[in-house]
This record gives C-alpha cells, sequence and structure tokens, in this order.
C-alpha cells in the first residue's frame, strides 16, 4: 500500500499529514481527539488504504505538526479554517470524514458551514456538548470507590492535578471507561504522555470531570438537525460519550444512524479494532451505493 506524507500551511504554523493508499475510492479523513492528543499510527482504519485513500493529520499543536504556544491559535474557528486548508490543500472534491471525541466538536462546527463535497459523516465516540459530557463523567465517577471520588475532587479543589495519586485515580478511570484493554497498548500510554496539556488545559480543562476551558459552553446540539448528509453515531457500551448521549444526538439528525460497540468504551478502534474497521468500511461502501450519490 503506498504512503505519502508530507506538511501542509495553515493559519499559525504547519501540519503534518498521512496519506494511507492510493485506491480511487472517496476518501476518507480522519478528525482525531484531544484537544491536544494525536493521530495513531497504529489505526486500524488505515487498512481501509486498499480501498480508499485513508487520511490522517496531526492538528496544529499535536504530534508531529508544529507547535506554536500563542493560546490565540486555540480556538474551534481557527482549527475549523485548519481542517479548510487541510482539505483544499489534498483538492478533497469528495470526502468522509469521521471525527472520534473532540473531533466530533471539530467535524459538527465544519459542517454548521454547510462546505460542499463531504458524502457522509461519522460521529466516533461523540462530544458534542461539554455540560452533559462533564455531568456524565461525574456520574460514572460515583461508581467508583470513595477514596478515589475524593482523590479526585480534592486534587482538583487544591490544584495538585500533577500529584501521583490524583494520577493514578484517573487511570483507575480511563481504565473503565477510555480503554478497556488490560494492560493499555503502548502506544496508547505514549499518547496519553505526549499529549500537548497546554491545548488541552486552555480549551477543555484539568480533567474530563471538569470542563474549565474555552469549550466549556460547546454545545452543537442546536444545530445538528441542520445536517443533511447521510450520519452515522457511534460510542462503545462503557464510553465516556455515553450510549443514552449518543443516541440522542443521533435522534437530532434526519435519518442518522446509531451503533454500540458492545466490548468498548471510548476506543473501539484499539478494543474492538475489527468490528469498528467492518462498521466504517460498510458505512462508506453503502453511502457510496446510494441512488444520487
Amino acid at each position: 500500500m503506498n504512503v505519502t506524507e508530507g506538511f501542509i500551511t495553515v493559519t499559525g504554523g504547519k501540519v503534518w499529514y498521512r496519506i494511507s493508499g492510493d485506491d480511487p475510492g472517496i476518501p476518507l479523513l480522519i478528525l482525531h481527539g484531544g484537544p491536544g492528543s494525536k493521530s495513531s499510527d497504529n489505526d486500524p482504519l488505515r487498512q481501509l488504504g486498499t480501498e480508499r485513500p485513508i487520511i490522517h493529520y496531526d492538528q496544529l499543536g499535536c504530534g508531529k505538526s508544529d507547535r506554536p504556544t500563542d493560546t490565540e491559535l486555540w480556538t474551534v474557528e481557527r482549527y475549523v479554517e485548519e481542517l479548510e486548508q487541510v482539505i483544499t490543500a489534498l483538492k478533497l472534491e469528495e470526502v468522509h470524514i469521521l471525527g472520534h471525541s473532540w473531533g466530533t466538536m471539530l467535524a459538527a462546527s465544519y459542517l454548521s458551514k454547510k462546505p460542499k463535497g463531504v458524502c457522509s459523516i461519522i460521529f466516533s465516540g461523540p462530544a458534542l456538548d461539554a455540560q452533559r459530557w462533564e455531568r456524565d463523567q461525574r456520574n460514572y465517577l460515583k461508581q467508583f470507590p470513595q477514596e478515589v471520588q475524593d482523590t479526585i475532587e480534592q486534587s482538583e479543589r487544591e490544584g495538585t492535578t500533577d500529584s501521583a495519586e490524583y494520577k493514578q485515580a484517573m487511570m483507575d478511570f480511563y481504565k473503565k471507561h477510555m480503554c478497556r484493554v488490560d494492560p493499555w497498548p503502548k502506544e496508547m500510554q505514549e499518547d496519553l504522555d505526549e499529549m500537548n496539556q497546554q491545548i488541552y488545559n486552555f480549551m477543555w480543562g484539568a480533567s474530563e470531570f471538569t470542563v474549565t476551558g474555552t469549550l466549556k459552553n460547546f454545545d452543537a446540539t442546536g444545530y445538528l438537525h441542520e445536517i443533511e448528509i447521510p450520519a452515522l453515531f457511534a460510542c462503545g457500551r462503557f464510553d465516556e460519550a455515553t450510549p443514552e448521549a449518543t443516541e440522542y444526538y443521533a435522534g437530532l439528525v434526519p435519518g442518522a444512524e446509531f451503533h454500540v460497540f458492545e466490548n468498548s468504551s471510548h476506543m473501539p478502534g484499539i478494543e474492538e479494532p475489527e468490528a469498528y474497521l467492518e462498521m466504517v468500511r460498510e458505512w462508506v461502501n453503502r453511502q457510496e451505493l446510494r441512488p444520487g450519490a
């Protein structure tokens, strides 16, 4: 399979991209999670490169892309502009988009501008209402031992979220609701360690439970009904993006479909890679067979 990599100049710096495959199918563009995370080198979706180009890029400040420190760059609007610049630079006249986690916020914001050429959208582990996300994590947290709850609450109240106790409490949570593979794949741990904390803290906050950043009031639910392209909403049974929230979002988009990975939390691409790959493959192929597609 042919793989090409390069850099694209966007507002604020250069972003790295990788295209896996050069077959004639309509490309699939992946918007990674975070904010502040990166593309996965082991994403099972790269296997679809034998059928269509699979495009990953590291958002500005993340992974192999430039890492400026100007906080004025860390806005949804600039990340949407960056996405537009990537699509233009790669000459993607037609494209399927898959957003994961924060990438669904980015995808929804982009779609609100009614762009041309987007054939379908997959919202994977959707975070489309920041306040609901926070409530859902806090509800999950109530199921943990009191000691874990107290450590997280005290650390966030006292600003000691860099302590070993807090990090262990967070890991207890992540291993139930972010990725249930035990032990975590080496790449997943490395990705967490390499996360750009400046962006995460500025846009989100100290943790999944407490949204204090610029995304605090993000809520796409008011305009999801305007999405007119085929939409698929997917999550894991134990996902931070709860099945209840994900199904609710799907219900706001006319004709949208909803899928749950029964043995996954937030990372079905790692937890159930074959099922995840097959879901995406079947979805994009089916959209291209629709009459008038």
